[in-house]
């Protein structure tokens, strides 16, 4: 047994914890030893008026004071040249050994005179029952693996006691070994200093090994090792990477160490990947960190292989069995299957319960109704647009730069440009074909997405069925697919997914992640949803932090791809000083049927009707009707009496939803921040009706579910069928307007054009988005004139830039004195002006029917004066249009100078960056569906509920 052991006590306040309660306790086991110390000197690291006392009363040999930065290794040097003993007890403020500790320990060094460091078992400073630490092993990468922490301590770990390092709190280590070895290495940031330790101890040809009769308690403040707590996760994950690639950088052969250091940045970006698909975002910022912090400190690196170099006297081969096997790595993962007792949530029974063939019915149906659109290559009519000819043309239209409309415009594109060319993706052969599929997939889509929406509020399938049905039966939803509104049905079909990730976004980050990027594309369909998306989002938060207390961070993430996304469109607008412009409706400005602001308007969008024609039957039977709005009663009667149920909490959430979406759909009809040839456009109302509708049906299934005993349960389908049948009869017309009037005025919706333009302007900008054709417009309100680049004005195209300017430009104003010198006589040859922009073509488009005899006079004063033109071709008449095509050289069109090309790259890197993280964010995982498994399917208590 050592002669004389000399313990260093490193203190240092931590903020929140109690530094003096814990010094207390661990100066009073010191004291309580049957084996005392000969000599204890105190680190005081940082000043503490509780702590100076206690150090001062404690009989130490003496107390050092240092900064409170100073790191336990560092405090340990400092107390090096005081040690008088023949073993060195390293202990820190929350450290608290068992009366017979020391002596253990002491006499496991006495019988084994090659151990140099004996190790003590650490237990939970609150419960001695729970294992802390009791050995630390290393994986083949070098990573540091507990062998026992978190178990229950039963015995079972007792015989084991040869390691190859250990913790660094409490273990004895000899005088003469401490100052070979050279100590702690504070290069290691806190974290494996004792499996260091022991590391250079093993390869000096000595023994490590625990004591497991010797227990010391620990809280876990930080102070020596990692500090506990959810809290201080990014500070455990800093320190332990900065060790793990430390000594990685250390324990390589001297050939290795440079192809190490210059791994470490891939290997950091490789390791933020996985931090993301395995739900751990908060380690990205630590270990890009301690990356750089290891590669900028050879010097570190080069004291520490010295270290070793003077104690090494066998290689490396040595440790090896003491490493921890891949296979045993396998069985330590697989053996991690959380709480046995957990709830386990109950199957989905999408098939059994009737959901895929709720979805096939829809399927069928849609079919059915929309069979004429199967024969057409191009969806048009209302705000439907062609397509651009190929995928990477859609794709230009998406990025930051030259529109495709307008003289010379450059800016950001809509990020409905985005979801337009990720549609159009699916069909690469002919994008503009997806459409006319989305259109036939439409109302089986809907039926899918309201079932999965459902699974949140019910456990009951019938149920389910009825909120899907419901749900593709919305009277918005109706309207946008007859009256060809793309960004409507988009929004329509991607909120109950919205809902399905978002209402358990705190609970994991795999539906956080997957729920932001919904976020992004649903406020690219809809930006008029934002402010109604500010307002749940803040309501989240605080729910989140009263109740659930943890999960604020996935919360909070949820609107960071959105405000990235959008960002360069919004500092446009804000630069521009047109703030209300961000809210407009994407794609091609139109006004269609919506409802007026008149009281007779407002109370059609109460009754959840978008348009003055609800559900088409005004134009079916000729005249007004005023009954239709009562179908909604049963719904909205089943929504309101949802607060009387068991489950009012999640009811009056579902009805704070509801509400907040139809406020937005009563302000979007009083605001109009859209122009279509100076016709100024009010707000699509639809997307606000979306939104309450998802909340009304939520409401009436719980109150179908909760609000009717299971003794008569048999009322709940009857209750869910009177419901969706009342819906089926207010949409029923214009559901069926397709079939029943294809080409009427029941309909929007047309077979093409397939381009805006001529077609032999379309097959020349078929392949290049550098074809500039001008669009003369004469009418009674003036002369139009628009900038098309390549084959056709196109959906993803639009800008609401463009589209929300409320004065002209000086490109405006150049572009209006050319028209005017074309179609006026005139000595400046104009036309020499086109070709200089770029321009090729000039089309004056046909006359509208009804044209009154002074705008048909300025049609034909201005294709005389284009025909009296040298420098123009006539090509002849054409289906859009009279058509002239420039005959000198045309200037290609000026491309994005250096600067405007790397602001380019930048946003495209930015949004993608952001939405790649979210995505990865959003891939399942075995450890999330394994915590997903254990949590509920349906949000909210369930009092009264169906199981």
């Amino acid at each position: 047994m050592p002669d004389r052991v000399h313990a260093i006590l490193v203190v240092r306040p931590e903020g929140r914890t109690p530094a003096a309660n814990h010094l207390t306790r661990t100066l009073a086991a010191l004291a309580a030893q049957t084996r005392p110390v000969d000599a204890l000197t105190i680190v005081l690291c940082g000043p503490d008026a509780e702590l100076t006392r206690l150090a001062a009363e404690s009989g130490a040999e003496g107390v050092i004071t240092a900064s409170a930065g100073t790191s336990f290794a560092t405090a340990t040097a400092l107390a090096t040249p005081r040690l008088t003993g023949d073993a060195v007890w390293l202990l820190a403020q929350d450290t608290a050994p068992d009366p017979e500790a020391l002596v253990r320990l002491a006499g496991a060094l006495e019988l084994s005179p090659p151990l140099v460091i004996a190790a003590p078992k650490l237990v939970d400073w609150d419960d001695r029952d729970v294992i802390r630490s009791l050995g630390v092993s290393m994986n083949r990468y070098g990573g540091t693996v507990e062998l026992a922490a978190g178990e229950l301590d039963q015995g079972q770990r007792d015989r084991d006691s040869d390691v190859l390092g250990a913790d660094v709190r409490g273990i004895l280590v000899r005088r003469d070994a401490w100052t070979a070895l050279g100590g702690l290495d504070p290069a290691l940031g806190g974290a494996d200093e004792g499996l260091d330790l022991g590391v250079r101890a093993r390869l000096a040809e000595r023994l490590v090994a625990v004591v497991p009769s010797a227990r010391v308690a620990v809280a876990g403040d930080g102070v020596a090792a990692m500090a506990r707590g959810r809290r201080r996760a990014r500070r455990r994950a800093f320190a332990t990477r900065t060790a793990q690639l430390h000594r990685r950088l250390v324990y390589a052969p001297a050939a290795a160490v440079a192809l190490h250091w210059l791994s470490f940045l891939p290997l950091a970006l490789w390791r933020t990947v996985a931090h993301l698909v395995t739900k751990a975002p908060h380690r990205v910022l630590p270990e890009w960190g301690a990356t750089l912090l290891v590669m900028a400190r050879p010097a570190a690196v080069a004291r520490a292989r010295r270290r070793i170099r003077a104690v090494r006297t066998v290689g490396w081969s040595r440790i090896a069995p003491l490493r921890v096997s891949r296979a045993e790595m396998r069985v330590r993962w697989q053996g991690d299957v959380g709480d046995p007792d957990a709830p386990v949530r109950s199957e989905l029974h999408f098939f059994v319960g009737g959901g895929a063939w709720t979805v096939l019915g829809a399927l069928a149906v849609s079919v059915a109704l929309f069979a004429p659109l199967l024969a057409w290559p191009v969806l048009g009519g209302g705000g439907l647009a062609p397509l651009r000819a190929n995928v990477g043309q859609l794709w230009q239209d998406a990025a930051w730069g030259l529109r495709p409309l307008g003289l010379d415009a450059v800016g950001p594109a809509d990020p409905f440009s985005a979801v337009v060319a990720l549609i159009g993706t699916l069909s690469p052969g002919d994008p503009s074909r997806a459409f006319v599929v989305l259109w036939v997939l439409a109302l089986p889509l809907a039926v899918l997405g309201g079932w999965f929406a459902a699974t949140r509020v019910t456990e009951s399938s019938p149920l389910r069925i009825v909120a899907a049905i419901a749900w593709a039966l919305a009277p918005t939803f109706v309207s946008a697919l007859v009256e060809g509104r793309p960004a409507g049905v988009l929004v329509h079909l991607l909120l109950p997914w919205l809902f399905y990730a978002a209402s358990v976004a705190h609970r994991s980050w795999a539906p956080a992640g997957a729920a932001s990027v919904l976020l992004v594309v649903v406020l690219a369909c809809a930006p008029s949803l934002a402010p109604a998306a500010v307002v749940l989002w803040c309501a989240a938060l605080v729910v989140v932090a009263l109740v659930a207390g943890r999960g604020i961070a996935r919360v909070v993430w949820l609107v960071i791809p959105s405000a990235v996304v959008f960002a360069p469109l919004v500092w446009s607008q804000v630069r521009a000083g047109n703030a209300w412009g961000l809210l407009a409706d994407p794609g091609v400005p139109y006004a269609g049927a919506e409802v007026s602001a008149d009281p007779i308007g407002r109370a059609l969008l109460a009754a959840g009707f978008p348009t003055s024609d609800p559900g088409g039957w005004a134009s079916l039977l000729g005249h007004p009707v005023w009954w239709v709005g009562l179908l909604i009663a049963p719904l909205a009667v089943l929504a309101v009496l949802s607060v009387l149920t068991p489950r009012w909490i999640t009811a009056s959430a579902l009805i704070v939803v509801a509400a907040t979406g139809l406020a937005t759909a009563f302000a979007a009809i009083g605001i109009a921040v859209s122009f279509a040839d100076s016709v100024p456009v009010s707000l699509w109302p639809g997307a606000g009706l979306s939104l309450a509708w998802i909340g009304l049906v939520g409401a009436a299934v719980v109150a179908l579910d909760a609000g009717i005993p299971d003794r008569a349960r048999v009322l709940r389908p009857i209750g869910g069928l009177a419901a969706v049948l009342a819906l089926a009869v207010a949409v029923a017309p214009a559901l069926t307007a397709q079939l029943s009037d294809a080409g009427g005025d029941r309909t929007a919706l047309t077979n093409g054009p397939v381009s805006t333009l001529p077609a032999f302007i379309a097959a020349e900008g078929r392949g290049s988005l550098s074809i500039g054709t001008l669009v003369l417009d004469p009418r009674a309100d003036g002369l139009r004139v628009q900038v098309v680049w390549g084959g056709s004005a196109t959906l993803s195209g639009q800008s609401t830039l463009e589209a929300t300017r409320t004065s002209a430009s000086a490109q405006d104003r150049e572009l209006a004195a050319l028209a005017v010198d074309l179609v006026s006589p005139s000595t400046d040859d104009a036309v020499a002006r086109l070709a200089e922009r770029g321009i090729g073509f000039v089309l004056l488009e046909s006359a509208p029917s009804g044209e009154g005899d002074v705008a048909l006079g300025d049609r034909l004063g201005a294709a005389t004066s284009l025909d009296q033109r040298d420098l123009l071709d006539p090509v002849g008449a054409t289906s859009r249009g009279d058509l002239w095509r420039v005959n000198t050289a045309v200037a290609p069109r000026a491309p994005l100078d250096d600067h405007r090309v790397g602001l380019q790259r930048l946003i495209a890197l930015g949004s993608l960056a952001v939405l790649v993280v979210a995505l990865l964010l959003a891939v399942p995982t075995a450890a999330s569906r394994r915590v997903a498994r254990r949590t509920p399917r349906i949000v909210g208590p369930n009092p009264g509920g169906s199981r």
